[in-house]
């Protein structure tokens, strides 16, 4: 039924999402259960003249890592990682955990080295991205572990993100552009004001956006995407929050949360499940408590939840904060 799925896809990314010219070097960093969508994309970078690697993860190999690895080898960076991370032009990130729990009892302590060891590689990332040297994408493929998170069977799933990458219509390229087009209109609205006031079931929250850009996501960093948002004014955010979706963060759900803001810092915060694991992320540092981004969703083809904060923030009607 979805034979066309991987091509589709690898047409949408390397087309409009980060599109591929004549001698880019590509990265293909994908999970092992994305073998389809990593050959399509391997196929089409080669036909619009890029150089493309693969870089393979195996997620039983993660947790095979957090239960034996030592301190050292917890903070140990492959000199490879960073080769490819200052040379590649493009990065295609594919999701498709074969768990998406898989690491949920790792000590905090533990992913927290890790992360550590990572800061090179996490700099260069973003000093990259920032610069214009590095362009990436996040798209997903459909595995089993995935479609039991969203409580679908597989089929159903692997038709959920078939239609929310809008890969059922005649031409998904240029759905994405015109998508594009009508969400400049809403972001240009957006930056001539000034304030936000939300006021709804759970929520209450004031903050100013002066001199602050909205920002049109459109499909270029994540695949399916549907967003708009902004960063608001660091002191001026008040009131409270009470989230009506659960949400996977680095392998650990968290659900049922409520948080206060008090001049922006978050002075309250509880979670129905996984409360341990939001206060000590919220605790990691000076800035952790203040609200980074506020986002209003706008992927119409998204309107069910599935733990994953790659479909999940872009739900058509809904707000997010991160």
């Amino acid at each position: 039924m979805f034979d066309d799925f991987a091509p589709k896809l690898a047409k949408v990314l390397t087309e409009y999402s980060q599109p591929v010219n004549p001698g880019d070097t590509v990265t293909i960093y994908g999970a092992a259960d994305a073998m389809p969508l990593v050959e399509a994309l391997y196929e089409a970078v080669l036909r619009r003249g890029g150089h493309p690697t693969v870089e393979l993860r195996y997620s039983q190999l993660q947790e095979m890592f957090y239960r034996h690895a030592n301190d050292d080898q917890l903070a140990y960076l492959p000199p490879q990682a960073m080769t490819w991370i200052e040379q590649t032009d493009i990065m295609y990130n594919l999701k498709a955990e074969r768990n998406p729990l898989s690491l949920t009892n790792v000590p905090t302590e533990k992913r927290a080295k890790a992360r550590e060891a990572l800061r090179p590689f996490t700099e260069a990332y973003f000093r990259r991205f920032g610069d214009g040297s590095l362009r990436w994408t996040i798209a997903a493929w459909p595995t089993e572990g995935l479609a039991q998170l969203a409580e679908m069977g597989l089929l159903d799933y692997t038709e959920f993100i078939y239609k929310a990458c809008a890969l059922d219509q005649d031409d998904p390229v240029q759905h994405w552009l015109a998508f594009k087009a009508r969400q400049d209109k809403l972001v240009q609205w957006m930056n001539g004001k000034k304030h936000c006031e939300v006021r709804g079931p759970g929520i209450e929250i004031d903050f100013d956006f002066t001199d602050r850009l909205w920002v049109n996501a459109h499909g270029d960093l994540n695949m399916p995407d549907g967003e708009i948002y902004t960063g608001p004014v660091e002191e001026s955010v008040n009131g409270h929050v009470e989230f009506s979706y659960p949400t996977v963060y680095l392998n650990r759900q968290v659900s049922g949360v409520k948080l206060t803001f008090k001049d922006g810092v978050v002075v309250e915060a509880s979670a129905e499940k996984g409360e341990d694991y939001l206060l000590a992320q919220l605790d990691l540092d000076a800035g952790a408590r203040r609200l980074g981004e506020f986002a209003i969703g706008t992927n119409t083809g998204i309107q069910q939840v599935t733990g994953d904060t790659l479909f999940d923030e872009k739900i058509g009607g809904t707000i997010h904060m991160a």
